[in-house]
């Protein structure tokens, strides 16, 4: 028989039962969270400011940074602050607002990630329509549909996971909410609602891979067509950093979301609970803008104007002409 006694909150195991131990992972991951914020308010900062960054390719950037920033805010500070005063308790709203924000702007992530692959393709494949169909209006159309979409997704799951009556064991092993071992936890007769939600989330999480690799395979046979090995490296460069991101957010959301549920956790489950709340933030910034060029150009001109220097400004002359006029098109973009 089932305990039926209702559940006022929930206790997230985190990553060890010593509490100092604990300490040093909440430590680690701030120092990792600081990191992810500032990489990204920076880019944020960058595209905002510039006006030569006012481009399809560097809107979709600003708006996954903005993504990422409040992906990850919802659960390393809320851990750091459980790992310093030994308290891994949560309410159940406060395990209900988790579940909303991080289900929001995952969602959120991979549909800006997909428009962004359809960007390159429309960019490699079709350069002369370009600026018809990437136009500003469509862009803005597609970012917004991909915020919407996320509230959407974060709506449904959270309101069919806390629509059921919990019971029982009231350990999450995770370090944030999730919600295979919510439902694990979980009393109610029927799960309905909460699998409907599963299986639309699953069917147009299945077409956004489609997209993706669909894009990617007339990406590759067009740039495959191009004479010269250096205009292949090129147009490759332009897509690799994001496939890998993207392939990198997938995997560790499946291992995170369809894994099996079990009320003790694993190394290899806190360990893709890690790269998938904090390397996918962490990398965007570096693959697709900290190393590109156009980006390093407004970076240095802002260094220039908070920090004027003869030295600084001679090396911004040396980097930004030397770019304009050995960039080999602007169709390709660079990510």
């Amino acid at each position: 028989m089932p305990n039926d006694t209702r559940i006022s909150g929930f206790i997230l195991m985190g990553f060890s039962a010593v509490p100092e131990l604990q300490t040093v992972c909440g430590l680690f991951l701030l120092v990792m969270y600081l990191e992810v914020i500032v990489s990204n308010l920076l880019i944020i900062t960058l595209i905002t400011l510039d006006l030569k960054l006012q481009t399809p390719m560097y809107i979709f950037l600003k708006n996954l940074s903005l993504m990422d920033i409040f992906f990850i805010s919802v659960p390393i500070p809320n851990f750091f602050i459980n790992s310093i005063t030994h308290n891994n308790s949560i309410s159940v709203l406060g395990c209900a607002l988790q579940v909303f924000l991080m289900t929001s702007f995952a969602s959120g992530d991979v549909f800006v990630l997909t428009a962004m692959s359809y960007d390159r393709y429309v960019a490699i494949c079709c350069p002369l329509h370009y600026e018809t169909i990437m136009s500003s209006g469509n862009c803005v159309l597609m970012v917004g549909v991909s915020w919407a979409t996320g509230i959407l997704f974060g709506t449904l799951y959270t309101a069919g996971t806390f629509s059921m009556p919990f019971c029982g064991s009231i350990v999450i092993p995770q370090f944030f909410c999730d919600i295979p071992s919510l439902l694990r936890i979980s009393c109610s007769d029927t799960l309905l609602v909460i699998y409907t939600s599963f299986g639309i989330g699953l069917c147009l999480g299945m077409f956004c891979i489609i997209c993706v690799v669909l894009s990617y395979f007339y990406i590759f046979s067009t740039v495959l067509k191009i004479p010269t090995t250096k205009g292949q490296s090129k147009a490759f460069g332009t897509c690799i950093p994001h496939l890998t991101v993207f392939s990198i957010f997938i995997t560790t959301a499946c291992f995170v979301y369809l894994k099996p549920p079990s009320h003790t956790a694993s190394i290899a489950d806190s360990l893709f609970s890690v790269l998938y709340t904090v390397l996918p933030p962490a990398l965007n910034p570096v693959v697709y803008s900290l190393r590109n060029t156009d980006v390093k150009c407004a970076l240095w001109s802002l260094q220039k104007v908070l920090c004027p220097r003869g030295s600084l400004q001679l090396r911004v002359q040396n980097i930004c002409p030397w770019y304009s006029a050995s960039h080999f098109t602007t169709k390709f973009g660079n990510y």
